[in-house]
């Protein structure tokens, strides 16, 4: 349980995603570099999830980040990636997060791309998550 004042673990605060968005549109502007925003979602209650994003986020490189929007969804940055790059790496994740949870088969979570590449005007955040968490994108969460 998390103490009082403190921020819960299952979810962060709302301006980080602000600050994630506008820093991979930075990367994207001012260096070139493409960037892929991951909307990571599990249906409601999963136990697994948690630890999921937890593995995730020990696996990050400095200059990618992640968002905990609830328990059940979460958003990550990957810097100079492309979304079939990102696929990559978000399979040997879950391949090597499943391999460690032996009683756990291949957890069923849903991956859905972002790409922000050079060039591209800053989308909204709203938009954003639209494209990675819309029930037309994800209809088995829903």
């Amino acid at each position: 349980m998390a103490a009082v004042g403190m921020p819960s673990k299952t979810n962060d605060d709302p301006r980080k995603l602000r600050a994630l968005l506008a820093r991979a549109t930075d990367l994207a502007r001012e260096h070139s570099l493409p960037s892929v925003l991951v909307g990571l979602a599990a249906r409601e209650g999963d136990l697994r999830f948690p630890g999921f994003i937890d593995f995730v986020e020990s696996a990050l490189r400095v200059e990618d980040g992640i968002f905990r929007m609830t328990r059940e969804r979460a958003v990550l940055h990957l810097a100079d990636v492309d979304a079939q790059r990102a696929r990559e790496i978000l399979d040997r994740l879950l391949a090597d997060f499943s391999a460690q949870v032996p009683a756990v088969e291949r957890a069923p979570f849903e991956l859905r791309f972002f790409d922000l590449r050079p060039g591209v005007e800053e989308p909204s955040v709203k938009n954003v998550l639209m494209a990675i968490f819309s029930p037309e994108t994800n209809p088995q969460l829903h």
